[in-house]
């Protein structure tokens, strides 16, 4: 293995808020209902504390590299004041630069945002709004557990964009149970029209540990399915939106952090269940923090349950499998300088799969051909 460039190398920061009002049926991320739907300060003041000191543990891993990017999921991240993300901002840029231009989302929910105005979290650092709408329509929200309505939503929305947000990224589901075309199509109009600039547009699916699992709900038909995605990506398309990623739409710059993710880059990760991916002279490691808030809040700073070196062989997998989620693929010199590896290692393979069809027929870029990301599946495969 070769010796890594880590200034090549972008270095963004996740930072996950576990609590959440109330659990979704479909939801199987790491969140957990708060009593009363709202945090105490004290439990907020503590939190933000151990999410320093957590930080504080990583900093190594930095090796010269500022912070490219931030991300704050969940969990509902709105549940926390505007600030205390102010504080937690102050404390972290004492331990590490941020980039000058550093991109920094929050995840909210419609329905939590009454409690503080989008311009106390803009004054706050946060310049990038990722709005967990899931769907306008009223009985498939309350299908899906969600505690906002359509209209909280969609003043969310707006709110967001008056308050000075100029990217505002709405999630939307589709595939709902019993959902139709017409029902899907209203989604992506409704958020379009009420100024999204990105959306993130996916597919439900139904995962292990979830009410949904338990009791499955009936979900539309293969025929529906695909009619939903053919007409919703000519909508969005002729809306002006380009679709960069698998589940990705854009009018505005992509998702600096997102793409860092499918870019094979860096990320220290701190709080409860947090996973980050850091690249050491001796090879890359992914890591995990504990995943229950009471036993991350037991100990600070908390410990790691899992550091792990990625294998050698496992690499050309891990670094496909991000890369060719983006359409137009990434600059082949990234390989190198992100896996330590040759481009020998994947010669043979990225040859057959461009006689193929697969993959498009240009040595400065791997990105899979229209084809290809028809068969994205069968394409990875292909190196493992």
């Amino acid at each position: 293995m070769s010796q890594f460039d880590l200034q090549l190398i972008p270095l963004s920061l996740y930072i996950h808020m576990p609590w959440c009002v109330r659990k979704c049926p479909y939801c199987d991320f790491n969140s957990h209902a708060v009593p009363d739907g709202q945090l105490s300060i004290d439990l907020e003041q503590q939190y933000l504390q151990a999410l320093v000191a957590d930080f504080e543990t990583q900093l190594d891993y930095a090796q010269g590299r500022k912070i490219h990017s931030v991300f704050i999921g969940g969990g509902t991240p709105s549940l926390i004041s505007a600030e205390g993300y102010q504080w937690l901002f102050e404390q972290l840029k004492q331990c590490l630069d941020f980039e000058e231009h550093c991109e920094i989302t929050l995840e909210a929910n419609p329905g939590t945002l009454e409690h503080q105005p989008f311009a106390d979290y803009l004054r706050a650092g946060i310049n990038r709004l990722s709005l967990g709408v899931q769907t306008f329509d009223e009985a498939h929200l309350q299908r899906l557990g969600r505690i906002h309505s359509a209209a909280n939503a969609e003043n969310a929305i707006r709110q967001a964009r008056q308050a000075g947000f100029n990217r505002v990224n709405v999630d939307l589901m589709h595939g709902l149970p019993e959902q139709s075309v017409e029902q899907a199509l209203y989604d992506l109009r409704f958020a379009v029209e009420n100024g999204a600039t990105h959306i993130s547009w996916y597919q439900l699916t139904i995962e292990p540990n979830t009410v949904f699992f338990r009791t499955q709900p009936t979900l539309p038909d293969e025929n529906v399915l695909e009619q939903i995605q053919l007409q919703g990506e000519q909508y969005l398309r002729e809306q002006g939106f380009q679709n960069y990623e698998v589940s990705a739409w854009r009018k505005e710059q992509p998702s600096q952090h997102n793409l860092n993710y499918w870019q094979f880059g860096d990320y220290l990760a701190i709080g409860a269940g947090a996973h980050g991916k850091v690249t050491l002279q001796d090879g890359i490691y992914r890591f995990q923090k504990t995943r229950l808030p009471k036993d991350y809040l037991a100990k600070t700073p908390a410990p790691m349950v899992n550091w792990q070196q990625i294998e050698v062989a496992d690499l050309p997998f891990e670094f496909m499998m991000n890369a060719l989620r983006l359409n137009q693929g990434v600059p082949t010199e990234y390989y190198v300088q992100r896996t330590g590896q040759g481009l020998q290692q994947i010669d043979t393979v990225v040859s057959k799969l461009r006689q193929q069809q697969l993959l498009v027929d240009d040595i400065d870029r791997l990105a899979c051909t229209e084809q290809g990301h028809l068969y994205l599946n069968s394409v990875l495969e292909k190196f493992l």
